[in-house]
């Protein structure tokens, strides 16, 4: 009965990504919606996409640790703190950090879940 509730789930999902006869990029389940514009440089933002997370490797990872040990940062779990999330979603987005360091708290929580999502495989 579970593999009937599956099947049926996944295909529930499939119709949801359909929209008029387009798929739902993939991209969207790494799109963080800020809870109000968010300007930045002249510019407002609605959210940001971190897609670009698929495309770092463990090399960005330790780049990231030694960017936040040279600010001073040290912490037993890196990955776990806001500042490394910023500097690893600023690496994702080709945006300066200060764009994620300056968000409002709740946005920048937001991201920082997201990156630590991604980096521990929760969906």
């Amino acid at each position: 009965m579970a593999k009937k509730e599956n099947e049926e789930l996944v295909q529930e999902n499939t119709e949801l990504e359909q929209v008029s006869g387009d798929v739902v990029e993939e991209d969207e389940r790494y799109y963080v919606k800020f809870s109000k514009p968010y300007k930045f440089d002249d510019e407002y933002y609605d959210g940001i996409s971190l897609a670009g997370m698929e495309d770092l490797t463990g090399r960005d990872m330790i780049q990231t640790q030694r960017q936040m040990e040279k600010s001073g940062s040290v912490s037993t779990l890196p990955e776990m703190s806001l500042e490394y999330a910023c500097i690893f979603a600023s690496r994702a987005t080709k945006m300066p950090v200060e764009f994620f360091q300056e968000l409002p708290p709740r946005d920048a929580a937001k991201v920082k879940n997201r990156v630590i999502n991604f980096i521990y495989g929760a969906d």
